[in-house]
């Protein structure tokens, strides 16, 4: 046996033992960096390398010439100018609203029930149903309630449409559950019941340069729609809706009106957000069928719903208005 061969040989085995071990560790320690990588969604460009965490850093995009392009760029037709598509005869689904009469900004704008990024949080639970709904079923929700309507076939062109739209629109959000800035701000709620006299000051003053001095809104000089929507009657939410809860009503109108409102820079104080709130729900508007099937389980129940039954033995005035320290 020739030794020095040997020996030879187990000093580069060692060698290599040597190189591995630190490769591994340098791995562990220090691992490669992982990067988005946009190429592999051919359908817009959004101009941004870095993944979303709050819907205000969103970007618009650019859907491109494709299939899947043409078919967002239809939903965000869909989104912008509703009352186009869905108030024909053939297709009537109910009022004369957009959807982003309340989903401001094409369903772009931080707190204002934004779109961006709903594509990573559906399914999900609904305490209204009691189950988990798909995205589709919750847009249907919609039509059914803030445009006091009817639902559209889940596998309609315009369903598959709008959820094209929002998916591309969340393409560059952090694929984990709801981004900062979905639903409604946070804020501190007054701990009484809401002064309509004080609401209708504030609407008075600052709403009707928009929305009217009868709260009718400003129909378009052309088309179907309106610029700025009605806020009670035939035309606006019905009383299934989620804008007609205090609570909810008062979160969108704190960050979002008066009109250049944002939520880091409110244009209305907390009590005069919440009054104005009260005294737009105070006034009739198309009423929901079968709202008594809404929260099969009644602990899961807004304290803010304005319509029984309830868990509680709490009147229906103060589930309108409050306060709400029950």
């Amino acid at each position: 046996m020739d030794y020095k061969k040997l020996i030879n040989y187990l000093k580069a085995l060692s060698w290599i033992i040597v190189a591995l071990f630190i490769t591994c560790t340098t791995l562990c320690v220090f691992p490669l960096k992982h990067t988005y990588d946009k190429s592999s969604t051919d359908s817009l460009s959004t101009g941004s390398d870095s993944l979303i965490t709050h819907v205000s850093e969103f970007k618009e995009v650019s859907f491109k010439d494709n299939p899947e392009g043409k078919m967002a760029r239809y939903g965000e037709k869909l989104i912008k100018n509703t009352y186009d598509y869905f108030y024909e005869a053939d297709v009537k689904i109910g009022n004369r609203l957009a959807c982003t009469s309340c989903h401001l900004n094409g369903g772009t704008k931080a707190f204002a029930a934004p779109y961006v990024g709903l594509s990573n949080v559906f399914p999900t639970y609904i305490g209204r149903e009691n189950k988990v709904e798909s995205l589709e079923e919750r847009v249907n929700g919609c039509f059914e309630r803030s445009m006091n309507g009817r639902a559209i076939p889940e596998n309609s062109k315009e369903m598959r449409a709008i959820v094209t739209y929002i998916k591309n629109i969340s393409i560059n959000t952090v694929n984990k559950g709801r981004l900062a800035g979905q639903g409604f701000v946070k804020m501190d709620i007054p701990n009484r019941a809401a002064n309509l006299k004080h609401g209708q000051l504030v609407f008075e003053g600052k709403c009707t340069s928009c929305h009217g001095k009868d709260g009718q809104g400003l129909p378009q000089t052309t088309g179907k729609g309106y610029q700025y929507p009605p806020l009670w009657g035939k035309d606006s939410y019905n009383d299934g809706a989620g804008m007609a809860r205090l609570l909810t009503a008062t979160r969108f109108i704190k960050a979002n009106m008066p009109l250049g409102s944002t939520y880091d820079a409110p244009q209305l104080t907390d009590d005069e957000a919440y009054d104005v709130a009260a005294y737009i729900n105070s006034f009739d508007r198309p009423h929901k069928a079968n709202k008594e099937q809404d929260y099969p389980n009644l602990s899961k129940k807004p304290k803010d719903s304005p319509y029984p039954p309830y868990a509680d033995n709490i009147s229906l005035q103060q589930h309108k208005i409050g306060p709400y320290n029950f």
